[in-house]
């Protein structure tokens, strides 16, 4: 397909502000720009970002409940026991948790993921977490969310009970491209726990992880394979090269890729907080800020799974250079309702 000009990046731009979706050919030639109309792609992802979604920058945090020992294998991840089988395992407390909550509250994160390492959460560990969420509901200010995994109605109700306002469970990449990566579940077990999710009155955090040797056509995969839950977060991962996982030696992303990846799904998505999380300091280095330009009002702040981020205050230094106000914890939309599905005839969202 023909790199789009000025006047094609324009038209779909217009297209997304007057409220109108973009479709799969559209998003095609916006993945087609090259670099010599890069800038008006940047230009119209951050006009959709400033229309839609306002100046405010929306801040999240996350802690390892459990970490290690996962018997997945994610060809990136550090966590899978398959690759790195003697890595530190470790288990903490609800009050470990509930204090690391307070702690991101005060860096001005509005969302605080409780994260689980492997495919489902034992019961035990469902109700420490349980405990945990009520805790920090009860304080009122920063949102419990959560991600644990594979969800069963069962589980999923328990945790909407408990106080949980959103649940993170990542497709990581498109749906054809997905057997590469991951071979231990399957992609209709990530889009069953989405539904699953949904049906608790969760709201959505989900989004991929980019770098893995995927296409553009896997990349536009992942995005509407996502479009029909309408998640009202996007994450954008990033691949962190971990030695001894099958991807250590994988050649990173281009940092002006990344900004692409992030201003396309900014045309696909312009209702959502677009989060730029895992490998944002590796791979974009000194044009990390231009994320707010391309698109993005999201990110991760404070240290990731198995690596880590750079201090809050570099985080809310570039902010504040970006004159991004940081979105209020006490207010934010992280607390909005759960927006309605795109629905098929037979009733249920749809899956591709």
């Amino acid at each position: 397909m023909h790199s789009p000009g000025r006047d094609e990046i324009a038209a779909i731009g217009h297209r997304v502000l007057s409220g109108k979706p973009i479709d799969r050919s559209e998003a095609e030639q916006l993945a087609a720009t090259e670099n010599t109309h890069l800038d008006d792609l940047f230009y119209w992802a951050n006009r959709i970002r400033s229309e839609r979604q306002g100046p405010h920058a929306h801040l999240c945090s996350i802690i390892a409940a459990r970490f290690g020992g996962c018997p997945e294998d994610c060809k990136f991840c550090a966590q899978s026991a398959r690759w790195l089988p003697q890595a530190e395992r470790r288990r903490i407390s609800p009050e470990q948790i509930v204090a690391a909550a307070i702690e991101a509250e005060t860096w001005g994160s509005e969302c605080f993921g409780i994260v689980t390492s492997g495919r489902g959460v034992p019961g035990g560990q469902l109700s420490e977490i349980e405990d945990a969420i009520r805790r920090i509901s009860a304080r009122g200010g920063i949102t419990p969310c959560a991600s644990l995994g594979l969800l069963t109605a069962e589980s999923a109700g328990r945790l909407a009970r408990a106080g949980l306002r959103r649940y993170n469970h990542n497709l990581e990449t498109g749906r054809r491209f997905f057997p590469a990566i991951v071979s231990t579940h399957t992609y209709d077990e990530r889009v069953q726990t989405l539904v699953v999710a949904r049906q608790a009155g969760l709201e959505l955090c989900a989004g991929g992880i980019f770098g893995v040797g995927e296409a553009w056509g896997d990349r536009l995969d992942l995005a509407f394979e996502l479009v029909p839950f309408a998640p009202r977060v996007v994450p954008l991962n990033f691949l962190h090269p971990i030695p001894g996982t099958p991807l250590a030696d994988h050649p990173p992303l281009r940092p002006m890729e990344i900004l692409k990846i992030v201003a396309v799904f900014r045309f696909v998505f312009p209702d959502a907080i677009l989060k730029v999380a895992g490998g944002r300091e590796k791979n974009l280095r000194d044009l990390q800020s231009w994320i707010f330009r391309t698109g993005a009002n999201g990110i991760l702040v404070g240290n990731y799974l198995a690596t880590c981020g750079r201090g809050a205050s570099a985080d809310l230094q570039m902010l504040a250079d970006a004159e991004m106000p940081v979105a209020d914890v006490k207010t934010a939309s992280c607390a909005a309702a759960v927006r309605p599905m795109h629905r098929t005839g037979r009733g249920t969202p749809s899956a591709t």
